[in-house]
């Protein structure tokens, strides 16, 4: 009998590492399915400009998606991506306007003061949401939700209640950054790339990536394994405002301008890319690459919904919010 059940007891854990492989290659493999049925609802779907399309458009939120994945790991949220973009956009447009009023910087000059003023905003601010969440010891989805209202206020307040357009000089040197092209891929897709790279390589192979999912695992094991919890939470959301200011930059040349519904529903988009890519919501548990495939998932559904009219575009966030639902919904029995 005893030999028995040891062979049941070894069998169990190939069999659940089994299971957990082949449920991580199902974001995958809705991919390929959602690209063949694509391809067969219109044939314009697979062409190469309809890809790029998607992979430039799915850039934006793929950036910020790579940063969520750390705080949700680590067993935290951040609502206030979307707002969070919106008052960097106006900020950025907001000074590199009155920068080419003063004349005292050329326009190349102005441009990079606005870029280098989105990234140390968006740090800045995942700095402020770390700092309220560890030292104030005020739940991540109460300080991230206050924080959205405020910065669209202040973007409200920056604008004037209408819109803030960048300088047509200024606009006109900083299209490349999402229009150029290298090596026949858009700058956006290059730099998504490289950003995904990098939390990989962050997550899988470094102290701190370790840190992030022991924490998220168990907060209380790892305070008492020495990890400075407060510091990695905290460098956490700063990674994620950082990959918001890097978005930001990405988008402000697109259109050119801020307005108060700039953003909206981003953390929607965000939060689905993550956790449709496999990352657990309550921490502990999460893949960079698999955060990537959900991202251009969920682009992938949103365009052959635009294409094919199966039903109205207006009810792609209502797509996606039924998808964080049923994934949720799918993860309720996970540790």
């Amino acid at each position: 009998m005893q030999p028995a059940h040891t062979e049941t007891g070894s069998t169990r854990p190939s069999l659940q590492r089994m299971l957990r492989h082949v449920s991580s290659l199902g974001p995958v493999l809705g991919l390929i399915v959602l690209c063949i049925a694509g391809t067969w609802l219109n044939p314009d779907f697979a062409t190469l400009d309809n890809m790029m399309n998607v992979l430039t458009r799915t850039a934006f939120i793929g950036i910020i998606a790579v940063g969520m994945t750390f705080v949700i790991i680590s067993g935290g949220i951040d609502l206030s991506v979307g707002s969070m973009a919106a008052l960097i956009a106006g900020s950025m447009i907001f000074l590199m306007n009155k920068l080419v009023l003063a004349g005292t910087l050329s326009p190349l000059a102005i441009v990079l003061t606005g870029i280098a003023l989105a990234l140390l905003l968006g740090a800045a601010f995942g700095a402020i949401h770390g700092l309220l969440i560890t030292k104030g010891r005020i739940e991540p989805f109460i300080v991230t939700l206050g924080t959205l209202g405020i910065f669209r206020a202040y973007l409200t307040y920056l604008a004037d209640g209408g819109a803030l357009t960048l300088d047509t000089a200024l606009n006109d040197l900083y299209a490349p950054v999402y229009y150029a092209s290298l090596l026949g891929i858009p700058v956006p897709i290059w730099v998504f790339l490289i950003v995904a790279a990098l939390g990989t390589i962050i997550l899988n192979r470094t102290a701190f990536g370790r840190h992030v999912q022991a924490i998220g695992s168990n907060e209380q094991v790892a305070r008492y394994a020495a990890i400075r919890v407060d510091l990695v939470k905290i460098v956490t959301y700063m990674f994620l405002g950082l990959c918001v200011g890097i978005a930001t930059v990405l988008y402000v040349p697109r259109l050119g301008s801020a307005t108060p519904t700039t953003g909206i529903l981003w953390e929607l988009e965000a939060i689905a890319a993550v956790v449709v890519g496999g990352t657990a919501l309550k921490g502990g548990e999460g893949r960079v690459i698999g955060t990537v495939i959900g991202a251009i998932l969920l682009s992938v559904i949103s365009n052959i919904l635009n294409l094919t009219s199966i039903i109205s575009v207006y009810l792609n966030a209502a797509v996606q919010g039924f998808v964080i639902i049923i994934v949720a919904f799918l993860q309720r029995s996970r540790h």
